[in-house]
């Protein structure tokens, strides 16, 4: 080698060794050095408006500095809300940021016209306003990032779809790319009535906290504005309402970094393999066990400090603090291992693990085929039909105790008595897989509409069976969801049922189930016509297509434990939780064999006490079919919000009817307010929908 090649060499590498010795290592997250201190604000809107906003700032030495902010937008209430919110606020303030909490238009302490919908343009034309004026404010370094579960989830992806200029960074927690798919209102383009959507029309009708003013432009503004249900009743179909702001089809518009969260036993899990895949943006996204919930008050357990990664994330993006988070893997994923049905479940057995994105580079498809004699194998068998009489008011065990396709699903035995079944042998040796598990389907029915679902299960030795995996798809939109078709009686034709998002180890010893059937009441409102399908059997039909990840050493997420202490806005407490999710959750199941008739009932109540007095709440939600006539299914939700205040005490009820026949869904509902028990107000709204391939 010559002399000139072998110097040239040694620069080389006395460069390369130079850059990487020179490279600063990763810092930590911004420390708590600031206590914490709230005032309130307004924010004018172009046409004169003012939302009401909680700024939660750093107080101590060095509070004169610019910090950036964080932005929760919702319409729940944040007066009311500030001792549930007040530990993840004081978190973030604490170590250097702003969080400004805002109530949406009409809503809370906001002034206007409550919002027609939810993310109606409106709403995201004032969030255009509200992040413009954080970023100005004298306490601001210009730069807002957005954070939040759910709505406000929803609404950080939607925000950052409009790209406002200050607007950095979101963290979006438990929601969705997908607003027609995926949300509560047609799941998986099936009908669904949502107990949040019956509740979120009176919560909607209460004025702000703490006077709770009763005038004549409360009663105009909230009061009597229409329900949103029936806005979205008549949407039936994918299409234009919807488009407005989905993500999926658009998602190149996001360029602020996006980290998702979601969670195994939560509805909206499927937008986080889709939006880690597709994003141009920096995207990082970390799945676990939790239903929905913040991942640092985790049901299932377990959870993490969600807090700390949080403030890693925002130091990165929002105060050029290097912490190291952009160097890991794009996807940390918690693994669960089997554990028996629920439907309440403590701890989630799994292992956590980094992978590099998504897809995989080293997962493998697995085929099995169903075959006539009911088990599940590699290989195809003979072309074979198998018929299935239409049973409307099964599958309540498919849905979990809120009846969505999230929480820890009970035994899946019940509901596979009325399903077409098919087990594989007892496996030689773990599975794992991680995906979303695909049911390509060959079916005929003798009736124009009909639904099918889709169920990947854990049998365990002893016959226990666990739901894995599931999704529904409406038939009507075999080809398109947004120009359905009726089928046609005896015509066969393919069906991909995508299930939703999973991760599961199969022990050795269990056996694989794959379950279809027509109904998965009360989560799915049932077709009208009494039928028989086909499910179609061979080569060239039914079979199913499982992710199969190979084990691989893989790096693990060094999470920081949960930090418990009790962090508490003195004057807030809450007497009653009510139900773990929050919600209404099943309650009791009756069947009559004579008549077919069967009633599903659901409830929740809670109570909470604040510095102007208390609030309870009650949920009683009615679900009734009939096998027999399955189009005169009925839901009927019963809720009261009741105020105990220091001079009076203010009750609203609500009662929300949705029933059908096989034409039409038909709407009736009322709200009424009474002050120390004297009727104030009262309105009813009554509205009949046509069936729109539902």
């Amino acid at each position: 080698m010559s002399t000139q090649r072998l110097a040239a060499m040694l620069l080389v590498s006395c460069a390369i060794a130079s850059t990487a010795y020179s490279r600063p290592k990763p810092l930590p997250a911004s420390p708590p050095t600031f206590d914490v201190t709230m005032e309130e604000a307004s924010i004018t809107m172009p046409d004169g408006v003012k939302l009401a906003a909680d700024i939660w700032r750093p107080k101590g030495k060095g509070d004169t500095a610019r910090f950036p902010v964080l932005l929760e937008y919702l319409p729940y209430r944040k007066t009311e809300s500030r001792g549930e919110s007040y530990p993840m606020y004081a978190y973030f303030v604490r170590r250097g940021y702003v969080v400004a909490r805002v109530d949406i238009r009409g809503t809370g302490n906001s002034e206007g016209t409550l919002i027609p919908y939810e993310y109606s343009d409106i709403e995201n034309q004032d969030g255009d306003t509200v992040i413009a004026w954080l970023a100005k404010q004298s306490f601001s370094n210009g730069k807002v990032g957005m954070f939040g579960i759910s709505w406000g989830g929803f609404n950080s992806i939607h925000m950052a779809m409009r790209r406002p200029p200050a607007l950095k960074a979101i963290i979006a927690v438990d929601a969705t790319d997908d607003l027609y798919q995926d949300d509560v209102h047609f799941m998986d383009g099936i009908m669904h009535v949502d107990s949040w959507e019956m509740s979120q029309d009176l919560h909607n009708a209460i004025p702000g906290a703490p006077e709770f003013r009763i005038d004549e432009q409360y009663f105009k503004d909230r009061f009597d504005a229409p329900p949103w249900g029936l806005t979205y009743k008549r949407q039936q179909r994918d299409g234009p309402f919807w488009d407005r702001t989905s993500l999926r089809e658009r998602y190149d518009s996001i360029q602020a970094a996006t980290l998702m969260i979601g969670g195994w036993y939560d509805g909206y899990r499927d937008s986080v393999p889709r939006m880690l895949e597709h994003l141009k943006a920096p995207v990082k996204a970390i799945v676990g066990a939790w239903n929905h919930t913040f991942p640092h008050e985790p049901y299932p357990k377990p959870g993490f400090e969600f807090r700390h990664e949080a403030v890693r994330w925002f130091d990165y993006w929002l105060k050029g603090r290097d912490t190291g988070i952009m160097d890991e893997p794009r996807l940390a994923v918690y693994v669960r291992d089997w554990h028996p049905p629920g439907p309440y479940l403590e701890t989630a057995p799994g292992k956590w693990r980094y992978e590099d994105g998504w897809p995989i580079a080293r997962l493998q498809q697995r085929m099995l085929y169903p075959r006539a004699d009911r088990s599940l194998a590699d290989g195809a068998s003979e072309a074979a039909s198998l018929a299935l009489r239409y049973v409307p008011t099964t599958g309540v065990e498919a849905g979990g105790p809120v009846m969505w396709f999230g929480d820890v699903a009970p035994d899946q035995r019940p509901s596979d008595a009325y399903s077409l079944t098919f087990d594989s042998a007892p496996l030689t040796s773990n599975m794992e897989i991680l995906g979303l598990p695909l049911a390509k389907l060959a079916v005929s029915a003798d009736a124009p509409q009909a639904d099918w679902i889709a169920r990947l299960e854990d049998v365990a030795p002893d016959g226990t069976t666990v739901l894995v995996a599931s999704a529904a798809q409406n038939g009507a939109h075999r080809v398109s969801a947004r120009e359905p078709r009726a089928l046609v009686p005896g015509e066969r034709f393919e069906l991909p049922i995508e299930m939703h998002f999973t991760s599961w180890v199969f022990p050795a010893g269990h056996r694989l189930r794959f379950a279809v059937s027509n109904a998965q009441w009360p989560m799915l409102w049932p077709t009208p016509y009494a039928m028989t399908t086909q499910l179609y059997l061979g080569a060239d039909a039914t079979h199913l297509v499982l992710p199969v990840i190979p084990e691989a050493k893989r790096p693990v997420p060094s999470y920081e434990p949960i930090d418990d202490r009790e962090d508490k806005l003195p004057g807030f407490a809450s007497m009653d939780t009510g139900t773990p999710s929050g919600y209404g959750e099943i309650s009791s199941v009756e069947r009559n064999p004579r008549t077919g008739a069967a009633k599903v009932v659901a409830t929740n109540d809670s109570a909470y006490r604040f510095p102007w007095g208390e609030r309870y709440e009650t949920e009683v939600i009615t679900h009734e079919s009939n096998d027999n006539h399955p189009d005169t299914t009925s839901v009927r939700g019963q809720y009261t919000t009741t105020l105990k205040l220091k001079d009076r005490t203010l009750r609203w009820e609500s009662t929300v009817v949705w029933r059908s026949d096989r034409e039409k869904f038909y709407y009736t509902g009322s709200r009424r307010l009474l002050k120390d028990g004297v009727l104030v107000r009262e309105r009813s709204w009554e509205d009949a929908i046509p069936r729109d391939h539902q």
